[in-house]
Parts: C-alpha cells; sequence; structure tokens
C-alpha cells in the first residue's frame, strides 16, 4: 500500500484535496476524507462544491444517508461506509486503520509536522508500505526526500 505524505506549506487541504478526488473518480476510485475537527467537514464539503465554476465534486457526509452511494464520503470516523479503497487524512493526525486501504493521503502543516515525522518513521521501516513525500514549489507539487 502507498501513503503519499503532503505537507502544506502554501495552501490549506481544502485547496488541495479536490484536485486529488476528482482524480481518484476519473479513475473510477472512491474516496473517504477523515478530519475529525470541528467544523471541518462543512469547510470541506463547500471546498469539493465549489472547485472548479462549472463542475463540483459529488460526495456526501457520513450519517446523512446514501453514504454507500457516495464517490467521496467526508467522516470524522475511518470506516469507509462508501466502499473506498482510498482514504485522506485531511486533519494532520494519522489512523493505523489506514493502512488497511489501497492508498491514504496524508495532509500535514507546520502545526502537525512532528507527528507527519514520527509517522514517516514508523512507516519508512514497515513491509508492505510505500511512503512518498509532496512538498508544495510555487504552485506545484513536487516529490522529494
Amino acid at each position: 500500500m502507498r501513503v503519499d505524505f503532503y505537507q502544506l506549506s502554501r495552501d490549506p487541504v481544502e485547496q488541495v484535496l479536490p484536485a486529488i478526488a476528482q482524480r481518484l473518480i476519473e479513475e473510477g476510485e472512491r474516496l473517504l476524507v477523515v478530519d475529525g475537527r470541528e467544523g471541518a467537514l462543512p469547510r470541506l464539503s463547500r471546498a469539493l462544491w465549489e472547485w472548479r465554476p462549472e463542475s463540483f465534486i459529488a460526495h456526501g457526509q457520513a450519517g446523512e444517508g446514501d453514504e454507500a452511494l457516495q464517490p467521496v464520503l467526508l467522516s470524522a470516523d475511518p470506516e469507509p461506509a462508501n466502499a473506498a479503497r482510498n482514504i485522506a487524512l485531511a486533519d494532520g493526525a494519522w489512523r493505523d486503520d489506514a493502512l488497511t486501504f489501497k492508498r491514504a493521503f496524508y495532509f500535514f502543516d507546520q502545526s502537525t509536522i512532528a507527528d507527519a515525522r514520527t509517522c514517516w518513521k514508523k512507516l519508512k521501516g514497515t513491509d508492505g508500505v510505500e511512503p512518498r513525500f509532496w512538498r508544495q514549489e510555487g504552485g506545484r507539487w513536487m516529490e522529494g526526500p
């Protein structure tokens, strides 16, 4: 399984997540987005609705019904009620449940960088886990050490 570490230095997760969600949907995949922060799920929902003026990313929120139908499901818990094989940890908190998915996207910023470093070291030596690190340079994402 692959874990992509995204260090948010310029843009907040609300601006980065929609592009990843759109790409996964185009590939026929589903995504579970987990964020346990107060008020985060409505912010993420708004970002998915407003990402591009000409379209929106179809999604739902856990507890609102029809979770199994949602290509992108927003939740405070890492339970894939939409049968997602991809998980995005949007709040900077690693959850070992992410290791049961095909791919994990772990977003962190300056306030959660210490936890991300600890997680990187732990996962770097874990069999069957391929961690990758991404950082923002200008307007682009670059893979790096």
